[in-house]
């Protein structure tokens, strides 16, 4: 395959900033539990004060999860375990339980802030890395005025991991990741609409 469309695909979709404190670290919702788990650390390590863990079910994935013998209602409820499990305190997480898919992990979570009077400057998306692009695009449209730091964790699925530099070498990468490219298409016309 062509080097440059690697290298662009890559580049566009596998979003990384430099890691710098922030006033509040987002976890798109997912049952993913590195997301929370990384967000613990960023969180011990003094990056942010309060975590938003997002998230009801997916609409792909559908209800609620198992994992061991606990059964999860949301994404939110999963999330915010695995957070506590690592140590976050609970009165700095601040779930929010209703979102359904991307858009609206940004929307309803920017509405939690919103309500509860909740001003940020600077925020750090934890997220999956193939969908790095997608949330900060979500986000951004969601808070103009807020600076986003992307810190994506790589994915690992049946043993396989899906990452900026191995994405294209096997099926389920490729499906992931021009996935990802197919929704960008259908998914962002709705809010460039809203700017113009």
């Amino acid at each position: 395959m062509n080097s440059r469309i690697i290298h662009d695909i890559s580049n566009f979709v596998f979003v990384q900033d430099t890691l710098q404190k922030a006033d509040i670290i987002f976890i798109p919702g997912s049952f993913y539990k590195k997301l929370a788990e990384e967000a613990a650390l960023l969180w011990k390590a003094g990056y942010a004060s309060l975590i938003v863990p997002s998230g009801r079910y997916s609409i792909v994935r559908g209800k609620p999860f198992s994992m061991g013998d606990r059964q999860y209602q949301t994404e939110c409820e999963f999330l915010s375990d695995i957070l506590k499990t690592n140590g976050v305190e609970q009165n700095v997480i601040l779930g929010e339980d209703k979102a359904s898919f991307t858009q609206q992990n940004a929307k309803y979570s920017k509405k939690l802030l919103e309500d509860k009077k909740i001003e940020i400057k600077k925020a750090i998306i934890c997220c999956k890395s193939f969908h790095a692009r997608r949330c900060l695009m979500y986000y951004q449209f969601a808070f103009p005025d807020v600076e986003f730091i992307m810190y994506p964790v790589t994915y690992c699925e049946d043993g396989i991991e899906i990452t900026k530099d191995n994405w294209y070498q096997t099926e389920k990468g490729l499906n992931i990741v021009l996935g990802e490219l197919r929704r960008y298409g259908e998914q962002f016309k709705e809010e460039f609409l809203s700017i113009l």
